[in-house]
């Protein structure tokens, strides 16, 4: 038996729903079932969650940064600083880094 979610056929979000094969949630029903997780573990803040975890808005505790040393996202090419998955990397490029 996995540890891994597996899509059951409905909602994960516990609304009952029957949902697509290999799905987890209805349309937009992730972001409800966020935001009671946020509201019944961490005080609906996104902050309080990220330091329940080791993270914070330092350099050295910066969960973008550390999605980026486990080599799921990727800085920025043009070195602004940005970091992102590589499609956000990609649209960032393109809008903030187009050459006139």
């Amino acid at each position: 038996m996995s540890d891994t979610a597996q899509p059951t056929g409905r909602c994960y979000c516990g609304c009952g729903k029957e949902i697509g094969y290999g799905r987890y949630f209805a349309a937009g029903h992730d972001k409800t079932a966020e935001a009671a997780f946020l509201a019944i573990h961490h005080d609906a803040s996104v902050a309080q969650m990220l330091h329940a975890h080791g993270y914070g808005p330092d350099d050295d505790k910066s969960v973008t940064k550390a999605a980026v040393d486990k080599g799921l996202w990727l800085e920025c090419p043009r070195g602004c600083g940005y970091r992102g998955a590589r499609e956000s990397i990609n649209n960032h490029v393109n809008r903030y880094h187009r050459e006139k």
